[in-house]
């Protein structure tokens, strides 16, 4: 059962990445298109995200539930020494919603929209660089117990170059599945061919952010290209995941939609495999040595086949009614 559980965990996480990330991002490609385009730019991503917005976050509260539940070692260790990015991305995750609320559907129209776009925008870039920088503490050995300083404790556990590198490298991951998903929302070949160079630019900017994780790795002896090109495995992952880019060349070119969206995600699947394959089944590896392994922190036999069973009945009511309202949404679009 215990496979069961961390299968569970995986695919929240990767459904969070996908999904939550495309969500994120329809906050940053906005804020950084010309002033002129905005306005058709927020059309777009309304659109975009209007199907799944209020449901992302399931996948992350169910991720959060199976680390407190079947892995409360794990779930410490987080919630202790990055207590201060984890929360900065939970306010981050409620100003971004508040402000997407009362900017769409305020009954008044007036200057506060100025404020709810600006929290939503900065909110949407704020929010997945404190994820990516919680992601890049738990490889990185930068969370050390047996420190003794306040700063060393709780600030450089994840305050550092790698992590600052992988947040952004996070935030132009969300940009990019924002533009790619939102191809299929545009109306006419004016908006496709704006949504289609959107495309292309956070392409570039996924491509030197992920240079720059690499390069801050190296600089902060991390032996990231080892871990990820040592075995078939990640060498397959990053092949395909390169392969899938030049696919999606293909389809834009030839206006075929439907399958860049499905490329888009069997990308970020590979990319979430090559960074933890590898360390399978430690989760964090920590500063003086040791590390937390999904095996060996997890709890009591009962309590892990108890929250298996109530996972895999949960999702045969949570999936057909989550592609239930996403169907909906996409038939009142038509």
């Amino acid at each position: 059962m215990i496979y069961v559980v961390i299968a569970f965990l995986w695919l929240s996480i990767c459904l969070y990445i996908i999904l939550g990330g495309a969500d994120f991002g329809a906050g940053i490609v906005e804020l950084f298109t010309h002033k002129k385009a905005r306005h058709k730019t927020e059309q777009i991503m309304y659109e975009s995200i209007a199907p799944v917005w209020e449901a992302n976050h399931m996948w992350l509260i169910i991720a959060i539930v199976i680390l407190f539940v079947g892995f409360p070692g794990i779930y410490t260790t987080m919630s202790t020494y990055l207590h201060i990015p984890l929360v900065l991305m939970l306010l981050g995750i409620i100003a971004r919603g508040t402000a997407f609320t009362f900017r769409h559907y305020d009954a008044v129209k007036d200057d506060w929209q100025i404020l709810y776009t600006q929290i939503f925008y900065y909110a949407s870039l704020l929010t997945p660089f404190f994820l990516g920088l919680i992601a890049a503490s738990t490889v990185s050995k930068s969370i050390n117990p047996d420190a003794t300083g306040f700063l060393d404790l709780y600030i450089f556990s994840w305050l550092n170059w790698f992590g600052a590198a992988v947040g952004l490298f996070t935030v132009s991951l969300c940009a990019y599945l924002a533009s790619i998903f939102s191809l299929r929302e545009t109306r006419d070949k004016v908006d496709l061919t704006l949504m289609i160079r959107k495309s292309k630019q956070t392409m570039i900017f996924v491509v030197v952010t992920g240079i720059l994780v690499f390069l801050t790795a190296y600089l902060s002896n991390i032996p990231l290209l080892m871990w990820i090109f040592s075995k078939p495995l990640g060498i397959a992952a990053i092949a395909l995941a390169t392969l899938s880019l030049g696919l999606i060349f293909y389809c834009m070119k030839e206006r075929k939609l439907m399958p860049v969206r499905i490329l888009a995600g069997f990308q970020m699947i590979m990319i979430l495999v090559a960074a933890t394959y590898q360390h399978y089944p430690d989760i964090i590896l920590l500063g003086n040595g040791n590390h937390l392994s999904l095996l060996e922190e997890a709890a009591a036999p009962k309590t892990i086949s108890a929250l298996s069973w109530a996972l895999m009945l949960g999702s045969l009511f949570i999936l057909p009614f989550l592609f239930y309202l996403m169907a909906s949404f996409s038939k009142q679009r038509k």
